[in-house]
């Protein structure tokens, strides 16, 4: 009998401790599947960041460095520079990435060092309690946001890959969504144009998948998913934003 389908070698067997619904599992599983497809497990480094994936290295077989909330792009720095033949990642919500470690980021986007970044938006803070992220909406309700988000007071959204754009150290960057199989798909492609960009040595490469956050939401998954493909989508555009000169 041939194997269909299988647990990718770069995921342990510890359940997730997510809240039901929550898509961090779709997208760990994801990034294991391409580690495991370019055979590069043991040369992978991942940062973990603050927020509700502060535990991948209970989930990745592979090393896992733990970076103060905001800093990993500054800690996946100091390790590429160091560990030049390893593949270095981090893996970011909207909160940690957007809010207080928008510098860290934009310096290393900058500087174009060779990392790779996964930027998970759902729009919120999940880990604290759903409060108003960069990347909530206008008219969102928050718990700082009851009244929904006010540009006047709070600011626009934060679009991400969009101001990195001109940066000349940028290889990829890219928006995908994992609300739909197709969608799923396709932002398992752009991951791995992204590690492969990495690979090549063509700088600095990020992905935003937009996500859902059910709890923080006050919806079930299914309409939590809903809601995404209705608001989310429409608001932060999917594609590819600046690609690399190969195919993958």
């Amino acid at each position: 009998m041939s194997v269909i389908l299988k647990k990718p070698l770069s995921l342990t067997d510890k359940k997730f401790h997510y809240c039901p619904g929550c898509t961090h599992g779709v997208i760990h599983r994801l990034i294991a599947e391409i580690i495991d497809e370019y055979d590069i497990r043991e040369q992978t480094i991942g940062i973990a960041p603050v927020g509700c994936s502060v535990f991948l290295d209970w989930y990745f077989n592979f090393d896992i460095i733990q970076a103060a909330h905001g800093r990993a792009p500054a800690v996946a720095t100091g390790v590429k520079r160091v560990l030049t033949e390893n593949v270095v990642f981090t893996y970011q919500g909207d909160g940690d990435l957007a809010s207080i470690g928008i510098a860290e980021l934009i310096h290393a986007a900058a500087r174009g060092e060779n990392i790779t970044i996964v930027f998970i938006n759902n729009a919120c803070y999940g880990m604290t309690g759903g409060q108003m992220a960069p990347t909530t909406l206008e008219k969102q309700i928050t718990t700082t946001t009851p009244y929904g988000r006010d540009h006047k007071t709070s600011g626009s959204p934060f679009f991400v890959p969009e101001l990195l754009t001109n940066m000349h150290g940028v290889g990829f960057l890219s928006r995908r969504a994992i609300n739909n199989p197709k969608n799923i798909v396709r932002t398992k492609k752009s991951l791995k144009t992204a590690f492969k960009v990495q690979m090549e040595g063509l700088g600095f490469s990020l992905v935003e998948i937009l996500s859902i956050c059910p709890v923080n939401w006050g919806m079930d998954p299914q309409k939590s998913m809903q809601w995404l493909e209705d608001n989310i989508i429409p608001h932060y555009p999917l594609g590819d934003i600046k690609m690399p000169d190969f195919d993958v």
